[in-house]
């Protein structure tokens, strides 16, 4: 009887994907939505692209795990992302009137930076879309008892995205997220209270995990402890902002007050929810402490099995029925974002440069073809990785943190930032955060802090360049491809 519901669930889904799929008429519907969508639908974007799978089943484990401290990086960091972006950098995207966030750096620097960051930030994706498909795989496993394996879900899940993703892009997107987005609010709030009053109440669930220090939320150690604490911290608060589907929900809006309240909004949401499967999580550990040895197992991946395990072994039909439903909405969601932006700036930053004549229809098509590529590489990422999806998440935003960040937010805020400051930024943080990254060791400062730092040095240096000797921005000459008008 559940797997008949997940089943109809599903192809409810499809099926708003696909009827969203009749107002696209041209690439600009299916990237940006026609940059028409009205505050509650772009609000509902950013709240469902960012309610994941790892904000369900990842975050609230690591949480019992190691308490708030071990949970700087999301949901803190990445409500905190959404917060900046309102307020220093969506009225900026917004009036630009780009397609993509890589046609930001060729406006700003030039072709060089726009394919080098266009390249970088597609990249960063495939850890993100990775952990989503994960937990596809691991919500069919789990819902058939281990009859469909791990890898085997992973491949169903990857298909159902690709299935209602691939003919309506961010239409269907933006109106499979606002049908998800109100599953995942009420599923997870009705979930709460009912697991919430088996395990005592909320009193009782919160005097028990302030008991057990889960609530302590500054390291207690020493300056290595507060780096790496701080370093978490940075990489989803400012690692996450260069990325395509921030600045595609910011520029679906459909004018510049929608983007930033919508973009706030949507944080504000996020970060009040993320809080409630971390409570589920505990009142459950409460109700069952046996399911307790999945945090401390070989494999870290088994912690995220809690909290399906606990919904199947101990309640009932229903409450299965809304957790599922639930949980899919967060995996999809946020799963569809995920391939759509980084499809988005191949198509747009990497192939049409070299193909400038190409039709409206033909761009069309190449996004759909290359919206299958991604997804093929990311379900290839998923079936060969080991790592937990929370950790897949701070690895793809590690990236963007040291290459791409400090060129975007000088290239808003500087006027002398130019192109040569931006390449020798993005050089010199990839190069120094892999050199620190293998050869750390023990080392105090993190490798991502020190690619940051080296990011940052970098753009100063190339930047103070006498100007006449500089390389010229793009936006001061007619150079690079022209802008794709659809």
């Amino acid at each position: 009887m559940l797997i008949a519901f997940v089943v109809l669930y599903l192809l409810v889904t499809i099926a708003i994907g696909l009827w969203a799929a009749r107002r696209v008429h041209s690439s600009k519907d299916y990237v940006v939505a026609g940059r028409s969508l009205p505050l509650y639908m772009n609000t509902a974007t950013v709240f469902a692209t960012w309610f994941g799978a790892e904000t369900v089943l990842s975050v609230s484990a690591e949480f019992s795990k190691s308490g708030l401290g071990g949970i700087i990086a999301d949901p803190f960091g990445s409500s905190f992302c959404l917060v900046i972006v309102a307020l220093f950098f969506a009225r900026a995207f917004y009036r630009m009137d780009l397609l993509t966030i890589g046609d930001f750096y060729r406006k700003r620097y030039g072709r060089v930076m726009e394919l080098g960051t266009s390249i970088v930030i597609s990249i960063s994706y495939l850890g993100w879309t990775a952990a989503q498909m994960t937990a596809l795989g691991l919500a069919f496993s789990t819902l058939t008892g281990g009859e469909v394996s791990l890898q085997t879900g992973i491949i169903l899940g990857a298909a159902v995205v690709l299935g209602y993703t691939i003919w309506g892009g961010m239409w269907s997107v933006a109106m499979t997220d606002l049908f998800q987005s109100v599953m995942i609010i009420v599923g997870v709030v009705i979930i709460a209270w009912v697991i919430g009053d088996m395990a005592g109440g909320p009193a009782k669930v919160i005097a028990a995990a302030s008991a057990a220090g889960r609530f302590e939320f500054w390291p207690k150690a020493g300056t290595k402890e507060w780096l790496v604490f701080v370093t978490s911290f940075l990489t989803l608060a400012i690692g996450s902002i260069p990325q395509q589907d921030i600045f595609q929900r910011v520029t679906s809006a459909k004018n510049e007050n929608t983007a930033v309240a919508g973009t706030l909004l949507g944080g504000a949401i996020y970060f009040t929810f993320a809080f409630v499967p971390i409570y589920i999580v505990y009142a459950g550990l409460m109700i069952d402490p046996s399911l307790g040895k999945l945090l401390s197992t070989e494999d870290a991946r088994e912690m995220q099995q809690i909290l399906p395990n606990f919904i199947l072994g101990q309640t009932p039909l229903w409450v299965q029925v809304l957790f599922f439903g639930a949980l899919l909405s967060a995996i999809l969601s946020t799963a569809s974002g995920a391939i759509i932006a980084p499809t988005s700036l191949v198509t747009e930053n990497i192939i049409k440069p070299r193909y400038p004549h190409m039709s409206d229809r033909q761009f069309l098509l190449t996004l759909r073809l290359v919206l299958v590529s991604f997804t093929l590489a990311a379900l290839l990422f998923a079936l060969n990785s080991k790592k937990t999806m929370y950790d897949m998440v701070q690895s793809a935003y590690t990236v963007t943190l040291v290459s791409a960040f400090v060129p975007l937010a000088a290239g808003v805020f500087w006027k002398r930032a130019n192109n040569a400051g931006a390449v020798l930024s993005a050089v010199f943080g990839l190069v120094f955060w892999l050199a620190a990254d293998m050869l750390a060791g023990d080392a105090t400062v993190p490798p991502p802090l020190v690619g940051l730092a080296a990011s940052i040095f970098g753009m100063v240096i190339g930047s103070l360049v006498p100007r006449e000797h500089a390389a010229v921005p793009a936006h001061e000459t007619h150079g690079g491809h022209p802008h794709h008008k659809p």
